[in-house]
């Protein structure tokens, strides 16, 4: 193999990638002056994170680049797609500790949106927007918790060069938190906003 073989491997793997990673979309509007963000509230009858706010998104099919099903999960969930919407810049992926990224897309929302707007009950409550400036304006609450490795039983501890164990380093997760009147932003949609807020 040569370089340029090795190089445009890893380009093709990473337009495809697995079933764990998923995709975002930050919708940006322009509302009375300013540019906003429009959330999501799930469903209350989701299996997981029901009620929560979050940005459109959800898992990369196998076949499908990380914008695409960023633009398939916008569709879904609320009936928006080109050109309703255009697919913007990529910002760096957000790490999730159970093992995932999830990589994400500016969006921008052509005048008009709303009345294209056909969200989808099962997944989508309801739906708000938040201007961009209160976030580059309102520090978040900053939480930290604790990420802890647990190592199998069976580690070979020996083959490492540790045979009384090896001192595994304690992390930290970077959890933010905003209040938007009354709503909780937070989490994994909190770091992608606030790695946002951090380019800007």
């Amino acid at each position: 193999m040569t370089y340029e073989e090795l190089t445009l491997r890893i380009e093709q793997k990473r337009s495809t990638v697995g079933s764990q990673e998923y995709a975002v979309m930050i919708p940006v509007t322009r509302e009375e002056g300013r540019l906003s963000v429009l959330f999501e509230v799930r469903a209350a009858t989701l299996r997981t994170h029901a009620g929560e706010v979050c940005l459109p998104g959800g898992r990369v099919e196998p076949g499908e680049s990380p914008a695409q099903a960023a633009l398939r999960e916008l569709e879904e969930e609320l009936g928006l797609r080109p050109p309703q919407v255009e697919l913007g810049l990529s910002l760096p992926p957000a790490w999730h500790p159970a093992g995932f990224c999830s990589p994400a897309f500016l969006g921008r929302l052509a005048p008009g949106w709303r009345e294209s707007l056909r969200f989808n009950p099962a997944e989508v409550a309801e739906i708000f927007t938040v201007p961009l400036d209160f976030f580059q304006n309102t520090p978040p609450e900053m939480y930290y918790c604790d990420i802890l490795t647990q190592p199998p039983a069976d580690f070979p501890h020996e083959k490492v060069g540790h045979p009384e164990g090896y001192a595994w380093r304690q992390g930290k997760m970077p959890v933010p938190l905003w209040m938007w009147e009354g709503r909780p932003i937070w989490g994994l949609t909190g770091r992608i906003l606030l790695g946002l807020v951090k380019l800007l």
